[in-house]
């Protein structure tokens, strides 16, 4: 069973130097302490914020500043990319008519990072 994840979830990203946290809308109104995820919660900066500096070659921000520096690889500031929702959800559990958010959940960035929960905001609500 996994941990239900809610607002104030710590994410990290593989290519990201900093934690970021997750953000959730109060929009399908239910709580479990603080208003509980979907796997659609995924939109960048609402709902996932920066990671600090980013450190992808296939950034393009990232290209170009390593491009300018000769070949050294030169982080430049996060913007996630995240298109698609998180995968997989919890299979039983609805939250407004989507999959709930679980603690194994992953995000992809379309640069390449696997954006991750490290540290959920709550311990006590599980779903299977």
């Amino acid at each position: 069973m996994g941990i239900l994840v809610t607002t104030g979830t710590m994410l990290q990203c593989s290519f990201g130097v900093a934690p970021s946290s997750l953000n959730v809308l109060p929009t399908p109104c239910v709580m479990s302490g603080a208003p509980a995820a979907t796997i659609m919660d995924n939109a960048p900066m609402v709902n996932v914020m920066p990671f600090g500096m980013c450190n992808c070659p296939a950034n393009p921000e990232v290209a170009a500043a390593t491009a300018a520096a000769l070949g050294v690889l030169t982080p430049m500031p996060c913007v996630p990319a995240t298109a698609a929702p998180w995968a997989p959800g919890s299979p039983t559990v609805l939250v407004g008519g989507q999959p709930a958010l679980q603690n194994s959940s992953k995000l992809m960035c379309n640069w390449g990072g696997v954006i991750q929960i490290v540290a959920p905001a709550q311990f006590t609500t599980m779903v299977p």
